[in-house]
């Protein structure tokens, strides 16, 4: 177990992503100021998706998913007022278990980290043929042209435990769906499961000829900042 600063966000950060913020409330400026001066070890926070129809607020934790991902700070550029553009990376799944309100201006917490577990059923062949079938489904994706002209796949060198992760990362998928790719622990059903919402977003673009969004996107938000 370990404790990390949090970062709540509208958004699920996923494995080997990046992620850009712009950075300009009080204790999230202190935050980023605490990575820079290592005051909070390895410039490592903790990103957590809040639930749909939720508001973000350091009180709303019960709206806080269970599952988040570490992210690492990489590069700062300090903006006038003290505020500051930033850019962090996706790490490594974990398991929030505890919140700490008192321990800093931002939310703390002890967390579980989540490695992957072994596949009941594994062979090369079969992890083949399902990153084969999941890049085709990215593919035809793409190929609905509604996400624009230009295509390019994963390397081909790939890892099958992060091929999900870098298939999912283009492409516009809701915060649940995102969330259920970041909480599968079983990087094979993690595969089939970046297959399915990839042909069901290439059938709903070929239909409805727009990309879907999640209705709170059309409500009122209000940021994290």
């Amino acid at each position: 177990m370990d404790t990390l600063p949090l970062f709540p966000l509208s958004t699920v950060l996923l494995p080997g992503a990046s992620l850009p913020l712009h950075v300009f409330e009080p204790r999230y400026r202190q935050l980023t100021m605490d990575l820079l001066n290592e005051v909070v070890p390895d410039r490592r926070f903790g990103v957590v998706a809040i639930r749909q129809g939720w508001e973000v607020g350091e009180d709303n934790v019960d709206s806080m998913y269970d599952v988040g991902c570490s992210a690492v700070l990489r590069d700062v550029r300090q903006l006038p007022e003290g505020r500051y553009d930033i850019t962090a990376s996706g790490e490594q799944r974990f398991r929030l278990l505890q919140i700490d309100r008192e321990a800093a201006p931002y939310l703390m917490a002890r967390v579980q980290w989540l490695p992957d577990v072994e596949p009941k059923k594994d062979s090369e062949d079969l992890r083949d043929r399902l990153a084969a079938s999941a890049r085709s489904a990215h593919e035809r994706y793409h190929g609905t042209g509604l996400r624009g002209d230009s295509y390019e796949a994963p390397d081909d060198g790939t890892a099958v435990d992060e091929l999900s992760y870098a298939l999912a990362e283009d492409c516009v998928l809701s915060t649940e769906d995102r969330q259920a790719l970041l909480a599968e622990t079983d990087p094979l059903a993690r595969l089939r499961l970046v297959r399915r919402l990839m042909l069901r977003e290439a059938e709903f673009l070929r239909e409805l000829r727009a990309v879907p969004a999640p209705l709170a996107e059309f409500a009122a938000h209000t940021s994290v900042n």
